[in-house]
């Protein structure tokens, strides 16, 4: 592909770093946030989960707003608006701002959750295209480590107000790379704006066939419907019911336990000190970038299917190893610390480098946004429940009891993933559509 190309792919995957960056950071703001408003184990639930609601809102509407404004000018305004939000979450002065302030960045991020996926999807060559969404990936767990490292660094002084205002920093740095950059060839066709996708098309890709690409979009978008009513009924009923149920287990499956709790899941296994409570989750991060970037090499070479069963398959061996930790001490802390990290592995590699190519390949331009949006939104109910009752589930079932929920659920997953997911590697986006039309088997 072009440097453009290259270059558009990255800008937008770049977002990713905001995400992890908030996925992590409450994780040691909390720790400081109890001490000075002394919360409860349910309001400390509270604190994370309103993000995560804030999250629902924002990728329920982000779909209908990528058609209305644009992929590019959703990104922009999901990046003001999350600085706007960290400087205020940096200055509450109570536990009620605080939430309100988080509610409002869930909701920039459930936009760009959406909006990114589908900006890279659209600006992609098919060859690189699941490359490039991996990419997206490996950018959130970047900000995930960065997250980590910066709550570790600011421990000592109890700075959770510099460790959310710190957020706004990374927002405001890619503003000023992505308003150099077009919007996608699909949105333009959809506005009737050809001479605007035969431009951003070739700046993406010089070598394009640029009107036969453009009358293959044009008759795809030229069909009607763009709707939630289309979206319900056959052919592509059984796209949606597929990436619904997929956004669900990607999150019910526990990630978001050890990503938002790590400090707390680290503390009941018998780790103390900051360094202990913060700084290992980052080096298992760590572990986790080498498994988006092993994801990223091979899943245009392997296809999506193998690489996301096997992150499936270690999520369960994970699982069973944390089970035992818990239940009778077997190996005490290292080996929990070692289940821990294949649990991070095997989602990276899987769940979380593929589950989003599936949100943005199974359907055509007219439904993509709004598929992705149904999808997330599915993932972000899973991750709520996940996020306001694993510390009560931590307290009355033990380790054993919660990790013994999540094996049972990643079993779940995989049967699921097995049975229904295509395979769409090298396969261009207008061409997947097929596979739906055709009740879920490839022509």
């Amino acid at each position: 592909m072009s440097a453009r190309g290259l270059q558009v792919g990255l800008t937008a995957a770049s977002v990713g770093v905001i995400y992890g960056y908030d996925l992590s950071i409450i994780a040691g703001a909390q720790l400081f946030v109890t001490e000075d408003f002394g919360l409860s184990t349910r309001q400390q639930e509270l604190l994370t989960t309103m993000a995560v609601i804030g999250q629902i809102a924002g990728a329920f509407g982000a779909g209908v707003l990528a058609n209305a404004i644009g992929r590019k000018k959703s990104v922009a305004l999901v990046l003001v608006g999350y600085a706007a939000c960290a400087l205020l979450g940096a200055f509450a002065v109570s536990l009620p701002m605080l939430l309100t302030a988080r509610f409002l960045i869930g909701l920039a991020i459930g936009v760009s959750i959406v909006v990114v996926p589908v900006y890279v999807a659209e600006s992609a060559p098919a060859a690189v295209r699941g490359s490039l969404l991996t990419v997206y990936q490996l950018a959130t767990v970047s900000g995930l480590i960065v997250g980590y490292l910066t709550g570790y660094a600011l421990a000592g002084a109890h700075g959770w107000r510099w460790m959310l205002g710190l957020a706004a920093v990374p927002a405001m740095a890619l503003l000023p790379l992505l308003s150099r950059m077009p919007d996608t060839a699909r949105w333009y066709v959809l506005k009737g704006r050809l001479d605007d996708a035969r431009a951003a098309l070739l700046r993406v890709e010089p070598d394009a066939n640029a009107e036969e690409e453009l009358t293959e979009i044009g008759a795809a978008l030229g069909e009607g419907g763009g709707g939630i009513a289309e979206m319900l009924r056959p052919p592509y009923l059984r796209a949606t019911l597929f990436v619904v149920t997929l956004g669900f287990l990607i999150q019910i499956t526990g990630i978001n336990a050890i990503i938002y709790y790590s400090p707390r899941i680290f503390e009941a296994m018998g780790f103390t000190g900051n360094f202990a409570l913060l700084g290992l989750p980052a080096l298992v991060q760590v572990a986790g970038v080498a498994a988006v970037i092993a994801s990223m090499l091979l899943v245009d070479r392997l296809g999506r299917r193998p690489i996301l069963l096997c992150g499936i398959a270690m999520m369960v061996a994970a699982d069973a190893v944390l089970m035992a930790v818990f239940a009778r001490g077997f190996g005490g802390a290292v080996l929990g610390f070692a289940g821990v990290l294949l649990f991070i592995v095997g989602f990276t590699v899987g769940f979380g480098s593929l589950g989003w190519v599936y949100a943005s390949e199974s359907f055509p331009s007219r439904l993509r946004s709004i598929g992705s949006s149904a999808m997330l939104t599915s993932n972000l109910v899973a991750n709520a429940i996940v996020a306001a009752i694993f510390l009560t589930m931590l307290h009355s079932l033990g380790g054993a009891g919660a990790f013994a929920a999540f094996a049972s659920l990643a079993v779940v997953a995989f049967v699921v993933v097995y049975r229904y997911a295509p395979e769409t590697k090298g396969r261009q986006l207008e061409d997947i559509r097929h596979f739906w039309e055709n009740g879920g088997r490839w022509p």
